[in-house]
């Protein structure tokens, strides 16, 4: 224990993974460390224990949102709606350190068209700017009538031509 205080390696407050334990540092003592989890779960290790420590509090964390788009949709027209939505965030949001980042493609799916996106934020603040960055992208994409995509089903009939069956829905296209 105290070596890890002397060493500043993480402190009360710090969100550490410790070899599987991940959570927040609730206390340190000089035999034991605290370390509450996600789910409220109190795990109590023993100093000597601990080898490796990530401390995920001491730098700017990495947002990764993926954005999906219909295979209808222009990608050009797509990604110029999202950029320039992305360039207003940062008046919006302090938790984000820089404009973020559209990349472009990251997947081409089943059903879709993978955008990817980054956004460098204050330590620990990823999880609630990559929700607010998906929420952001949902409403200007529905403001430019950009679709995102939902489950289809094609079937095929000899006698006929192939429709394309709407799951959630339930209409049919031909």
């Amino acid at each position: 224990g105290f070596f890890i205080i002397f060493e500043d390696q993480f402190s009360v407050g710090d969100y550490v993974r410790i070899g599987s334990f991940e959570g927040v540092v609730e206390e340190i003592g000089l035999r034991t460390t605290k370390v509450k989890g996600t789910s409220g779960e109190l795990n109590i290790l023993p100093n000597g224990i601990i080898s490796e420590v990530t401390n995920f509090s001491l730098n700017n964390s990495i947002a990764i949102v993926d954005v999906s788009i219909a295979y209808e949709e222009n990608i050009a027209q797509s990604e110029k709606v999202i950029q320039e939505l992305l360039e207003t965030l940062t008046e919006k949001y302090e938790e984000i350190v820089k404009t973020p980042e559209l990349l472009g493609v990251q997947n081409l799916g089943p059903s879709e068209i993978v955008l990817r996106i980054v956004a460098e934020t204050l330590p620990m603040k990823h999880w609630f700017i990559s929700r607010m960055i998906r929420k952001e992208v949902k409403n200007c994409l529905d403001e430019h009538g950009i679709e995102i995509p939902f489950p289809r089903l094609v079937m095929y009939s000899r006698s006929e031509e192939p429709k394309v069956q709407n799951l959630v829905s339930g209409s049919q296209e031909v």
